[in-house]
């Protein structure tokens, strides 16, 4: 069988794409731009094309798989349908795909997917289950983005964006939080829970619903679920109720945690911040609902020492830190800078990309209230995406709201003249952030090639 993938070099369908290779399938595939991901599957064996051409679409190719972000304008979408060609999108591909493990697990929120199935990830890889895994980031225990397993375990990031996750088949799902996002396609914060819900229903009685019982909003998604839910969080009525929380020198967090009356015991980790506990503890509670062995949880939990573009470090630059984060919501921008001014450096400089005009613009307000733990913040051009500029919202209008907030912000539009500015201007002992789901990481690269 031979399957084309329209979009290939996302890190979700490169993912797809390697799985089906494993399997035996011939694979080609399109993508606008090089990168390392495409480098990957050719050395497997995929036939990659640079650009969207009608003649991609051979004949002997039996199935296409697309991402949302491919239209019915793109020429290999048109020349699927002149063929008649079996298609898929990505989500149901994978949704399929999910049928064939036994304790398949599917971790959804607004914010910490990645750093949550990497959580889980790197608990079940020690533990010598051979999961195979999908991770929308670059984890070292994995090298990579994906991992071929030999096992009934299937873990996975789900994201409600077009409610693409709807057509998965979880026996677990986590939800870790709940907030107005991708207001492209959802009307607003109802219509969101009601997808979480139709999320929830998906899972068979046997299965768990692991959520966040201190969001506000994961309370109205539980309707008409059959699978065993479990509430985690700080609150007491929770069924696991996270306590003594302490943070150590590096800011990582120390806390224990009580499942239905039972002393799971404390738990450290390796990363920072409130918002990575409560990641860990969805993952710890997963893994313990999968029967792994309650020490191996607590040992590889604390093994866990990040993934690409979550906190991660990039290096130094005159003696400051530079730390690159993927964080592009205002929930996710506080979390991030939080868990930066524990630290205890000199000066926190945040340098961030906006994600989207249509996120830009509906959550103004929420991103200019995000920065106050920043000392100096640097803001530059929207990074538009799937999108067009529609000439109503720019980055300027996030600054001038970030100085009627009494924030330290500059706009600056080009990568060079920011990674110029602080050469100018970090002084040793500075942490420096670079933040955004799309190129800002380039600054924190450049600026730490000029130590």
């Amino acid at each position: 069988m031979k399957i084309h993938f329209i979009g290939i070099g996302g890190i979700s369908m490169s993912a797809l794409a390697e799985i089906c290779i494993n399997k035996g399938y011939q694979v080609s595939g399109s993508d606008m731009n090089e990168s390392y991901l495409l480098d990957k599957l050719r050395d497997q064996g995929a036939k990659i094309f640079i650009g969207h051409n009608k003649e991609h679409i051979s004949d002997d190719v039996d199935m296409v798989v697309y991402t949302a972000a491919v239209h019915e304008d793109n020429p290999e979408m048109i020349a699927t349908k002149e063929k008649n060609k079996l298609t898929m999108d990505r989500a149901a591909f994978l949704g399929q795909i999910m049928r064939e493990y036994k304790n398949s697990i599917a971790v959804s929120g607004t914010h910490g997917k990645t750093s949550t199935t990497s959580m889980l990830s790197t608990i079940f890889e020690y533990a010598d289950l051979d999961p195979t895994i999908l991770v929308g980031g670059n984890l070292s225990v994995i090298g990579g983005n994906v991992k071929i397993g030999n096992s009934d375990h299937f873990i996975t990031e789900a994201c409600e964006y077009v409610d693409s996750f709807l057509n998965f088949n979880p026996k677990i799902s986590i939800v870790l939080n709940i907030e107005e996002d991708h207001l492209d396609y959802f009307s607003g914060i109802d219509e969101i829970k009601a997808s979480f819900n139709k999320f929830g229903k998906l899972l068979p009685k046997n299965g768990y619903f692991i959520i966040n019982g201190d969001d506000e909003n994961t309370e109205d998604i539980l309707y008409d679920v059959k699978a065993t839910i479990v509430k985690y969080g700080t609150d007491t009525s929770n069924d696991a109720i996270i306590s003594n929380i302490e943070f150590n020198e590096n800011g990582y967090g120390v806390f224990n945690l009580n499942f239905n009356g039972k002393d799971l015991g404390k738990f450290e980790l390796s990363v920072p911040g409130i918002h990575n506990i409560y990641n860990a503890s969805a993952a710890i509670l997963a893994s313990y609902v999968s029967n792994i062995d309650l020490e191996v949880i607590r040992k590889n939990i604390k093994s866990y020492n990040g993934v690409g573009r979550r906190f991660e470090v990039k290096g130094n630059y005159n003696g400051a830190l530079v730390v690159d984060d993927y964080a592009h919501h205002p929930t996710e921008l506080k979390a991030t800078l939080s868990a930066a001014k524990k630290l205890k450096k000199s000066t926190l400089w945040c340098i961030f990309q906006p994600h989207t005009y249509t996120r830009t613009k509906a959550l103004l307000n929420e991103f200019a209230e995000a920065f106050y733990s920043a000392d100096k913040v640097i803001i530059t051009d929207i990074y538009a995406a799937r999108e067009k500029d529609p000439g109503d919202i720019h980055s300027k209008d996030l600054v001038e709201k970030l100085y009627q907030n009494h924030v330290d912000a500059t706009y600056i539009s080009t990568f060079e003249d920011i990674t110029e500015y602080l050469r100018k201007h970090v002084q040793a002992n500075d942490l420096v952030i670079t933040a955004g789901a799309g190129t800002i990481f380039k600054v924190a690269e450049a600026l730490v090639e000029e130590k």
